[in-house]
């Protein structure tokens, strides 16, 4: 029998020499703007992607020039908690070192920069270093960054949740330390034979990991969104009791291939606080050993748990873990996005959490956004929280100071525009022109797409209903739109397929409703569904229901039944 062959990423890993491959010698060739071939899927493991500006490729082709070669960053930010001078610097280090001048707040709750010439790569990831912040294991076949509910701040068990974050995020980094002799110059040491990476190992992982720390009854970071999720439980005086353990969650599948689909985490059960980082670690442990090696597109944890079966998953963990767990504990979600507005705490410190449209912080056409983050942050005694839905909290404000920050939000225009629930409740990814993924628009678009669904939502008197509404210019599915009650995900320029049906609060998937449209079919589409919601929903019944309750789509809670039509 033909023996199966790895996927060529595999090869790659194997080969790089625990993620140094030839990246030294990529970066230092000023010959051109972009770095080797190999070398492009080795720096995911450093946290930055290589693009181009595909609004100009044809432009420089024809002036028989290479693509505008560039590269993204993501930094790694458990939690998403950032201090002032930390905000200070990734605003000046955007301004010098970038040429967008950008800040994107992505759906992972951190940022990423946009526009980096590679010469411009090792002086910017010093940099970050130098704020303590960095982009170790942000990207590539290893755990990513660790997310954990943001809104609203208001008791112990919140700052518990954001400190598990920070330890498993530690806990779960890669051992090998090319990333500090590549860009912060630290001296080589050879090895020889011994195994630098004791729990990745030379292949690492076989695909991305994601994991989320949720505080129910709020879903804001999408627990179905990761290959690992901590639910908390809260104990009666309203400490962390421990955690409900769930896996196999995750988003992406391709356009045409029904052997890929997006599906929601399972819950394998309860665990104490103290056995956190053991359980973390055999879940991902689990995945290392099972998850497809073969075929990428069906690598991700949602299939190693499908295909193995959730008990068998449960007992591989249990076995890596040394111990087992209890039976799960009752829990609810009743919604998935942000609290907007300011919520005081029970220690008095007040929270202001600003929409920040596709999660983009950028000066432009009459926005100061960018500059009012940092007027802000030189004022500010607190921090800066990102949320897993591209916003930004003011965190930790003092009654005093209340009038001052909100007077210069107001000022730099963060606060004062009336926004729609559909446009608050919204997430977009960032797409055209850098992401080589897009088939679509997303970013650029969505927003000006909702504010011709306000137009519908007035016409039809629905115009105070929250509708979580995404858009992603791929099926990859890094802006969740397979957990929207209106999601779009990109088929080809100005083409969308149109999902419904999930259920707002992000324990549903949605379903393909229409295939490959343009605006004018969305709009009718839409004011068709708006009318009818109008006139015969139920009381108290959200949209993703009222489409299910109706027949538009099926309501589906197993992503193998996501490509399923009656």
């Amino acid at each position: 029998m033909t023996e199966k062959k790895l996927a060529a990423n595999e090869y790659l890993k194997v080969n790089s020499n625990y993620l140094r491959g030839t990246l030294k010698e990529s970066v230092a060739n000023q010959v051109t703007g972009a770095v080797a071939d190999d070398d492009t899927q080795i720096t995911k493991f450093h946290g930055f992607y290589m693009q181009d500006d595909r609004d100009i490729r044809a432009e420089r082709k024809a002036q028989k020039l290479e693509p505008k070669h560039t590269f993204m960053l993501r930094a790694r930010v458990p939690g998403g908690v950032i201090g002032m001078d930390q905000w200070l610097a990734i605003d000046d280090i955007a301004k010098e070192l970038t040429d967008y001048n950008s800040i994107r707040l992505t759906t992972r709750q951190t940022f990423q920069y946009h526009g980096i010439l590679k010469r411009d790569l090792k002086p910017l990831i010093k940099g970050l270093y130098q704020s303590k912040l960095d982009a170790i294991a942000a990207c590539g076949d290893v755990n990513r960054n660790v997310m954990a509910t943001t809104n609203p701040i208001q008791t112990q068990l919140q700052q518990d949740v954001h400190d598990w974050s920070v330890k498993i995020s530690e806990h779960l980094l890669p051992k090998t330390r090319a990333y500090f002799e590549l860009w912060l110059d630290e001296e080589p040491v050879d090895h020889g034979d011994k195994e630098q990476e004791p729990v990745y190992g030379k292949t690492y992982l076989p695909r991305k990991f994601k994991i989320a720390v949720a505080v129910p009854p709020y879903n804001d970071v999408d627990i179905s969104a990761n290959d690992l999720s901590f639910i908390a439980i809260e104990d009666e005086n309203g400490r962390l009791a421990g955690f409900n353990v769930a896996a196999g969650g995750g988003m992406g599948s391709t356009h045409g291939d029904t052997n890929t689909y997006p599906q929601l985490t399972r819950v394998l059960g309860f665990i104490k606080p103290e056995d956190t980082l053991d359980f973390a670690q055999a879940v991902m442990l689990t995945q290392r050993d099972n998850g497809n090696r073969y075929d990428r597109k069906r690598a991700r944890t949602k299939y190693t748990v499908d295909d193995m079966g959730v008990d068998a998953f449960r007992e591989a963990t249990e076995k890596h873990a040394g111990k087992k767990f209890e039976p799960a504990r009752e829990y609810e979600f009743t919604s998935q996005g942000d609290r907007f507005g300011w919520v005081e705490d029970v220690n008095g410190k007040h929270h202001l959490t600003i929409f920040l449209e596709a999660g983009r912080i950028v000066d432009d056409e009459g926005r100061t956004v960018k500059t009012g983050l940092r007027e802000i942050a030189k004022v500010h005694q607190g921090e800066y929280r990102m949320t897993a839905n591209q916003n930004i909290m003011i965190a930790n404000v003092a009654t005093e100071d209340k009038a001052e920050i909100e007077g210069l939000c107001r000022k730099f225009g963060l606060l004062g525009k009336v926004l729609s629930p559909i446009m608050l409740n919204s997430i977009a990814c960032v797409a055209l022109p850098t992401c080589a993924l897009a088939m679509a628009e997303s970013e650029r678009y969505l927003p000006r797409l909702i504010e011709k669904f306000d137009v519908l939502a007035e016409k039809h008197g629905i115009a105070d209903q929250e509708i979580v509404t995404r858009m992603t210019g791929c099926p990859n599915g890094c802006g969740r739109p397979f957990l929207a009650e209106i999601g779009f995900v990109g088929k080809g320029p100005g083409k969308y397929n149109m999902y419904l049906g999930a259920d707002g609060k992000g324990t549903r998937l949605n379903q393909m409703y229409k295939e490959n449209i343009g605006e004018d079919e969305i709009l009718a589409e839409v004011d068709s569904l708006f009318g009818r919601y109008s006139k015969e929903r139920e009381s108290g019944e959200g949209f993703g229901d009222f489409v299910v309750r109706i027949g538009a789509v099926k309501a589906v809670y197993d992503g193998r039944e996501f490509h399923a039509v009656d």
